[in-house]
């Protein structure tokens, strides 16, 4: 009797542990971080983010709210946008200095976005979690 039992929940263990992690890497395949190359080494992780997740919840159809191109004059440019682009090629600092302009930007828009909406992370470690 108690093979019997063994017999079985060993293969049903096995089937939750399996699913589980199957789920846990299903469920993490649309995870994007926050990344630029004008941050070089930072104290802190970047932020996870759910680019098409987010912009659904967030209800942003225009792109070019995040991904912004400005004039020379310093107004919005309302037909382009700069996706592909990294934002330290207009929001960088120079080289071997810290990117602080790149933070500031970022935390103005991301940051400042959640703070008009009250929704959102605004907190350090609510944003670049470990």
């Amino acid at each position: 009797m108690r093979r019997l039992r063994l017999g079985f929940m060993i293969p049903v263990l096995l089937a939750v542990v399996l699913t589980g992690g199957a789920l846990t890497v299903y469920s993490q395949e649309d995870m994007q971080v926050v990344e630029d190359s004008g941050f070089g080494t930072s104290m802190r992780p970047a932020p996870a983010f759910r680019h098409d997740e987010h912009n659904e919840a967030a209800g942003l159809l225009d792109c070019a709210v995040c991904h912004h191109v400005y004039d020379e004059d310093g107004k919005l440019v309302p037909e382009e946008s700069s996706e592909g682009q990294e934002c330290s090629e207009c929001h960088g600092s120079p080289e071997g200095e810290f990117p602080m302009e790149l933070v500031r930007r970022f935390h103005l828009n991301c940051r400042g976005c959640h703070q008009e909406r009250d929704a959102g992370p605004v907190t350090c470690g609510e944003c670049h979690t470990r």
